[in-house]
Parts: structure tokens; sequence; C-alpha cells
């Protein structure tokens, strides 16, 4: 299941980002969201790749 959101996300960013397939996975592995992804406690990796990549965006906007 996760490496099913892992690719989702990926190409969502490479989409709406313009990025190469690497940066996209940089941005993903590097990011809080991805931290949260891995703790099961959260239950994110439950929700819908689209809900967990705009969870994402949210975070990249906040940092730039």
């Amino acid at each position: 299941m996760n490496e099913c959101m892992m690719r989702d996300l990926a190409m969502m960013l490479i989409k709406k980002y313009n990025v190469s397939l690497s940066e996209a996975l940089d941005i993903l592995y590097n990011s809080e969201t991805f931290e949260k992804l891995q703790d099961e406690r959260t239950g994110l990796y439950f929700q819908s790749p689209v809900y967990v990549f705009d969870f994402l965006q949210k975070e990249l906007s906040r940092n730039q």
C-alpha cells in the first residue's frame, strides 16, 4: 500500500511542479508528510493519495 502511495504522490509532484522523478522523490522523502506516512499512529497512510498530496502541498507552500 505504501509503495502505491509513494508512486502516486511522486507522479502528482511531477505533474504539478514539473520536476523530474528523482526531484519528486527527493521532495517526498525529505518531507514531514513522508515522516507522518511512516508513522502508523497518524493513520495518514489510510487516506487517499489526493488527500495526502493536498497535505504535502500545504507543507511545501509553508516552507517556501
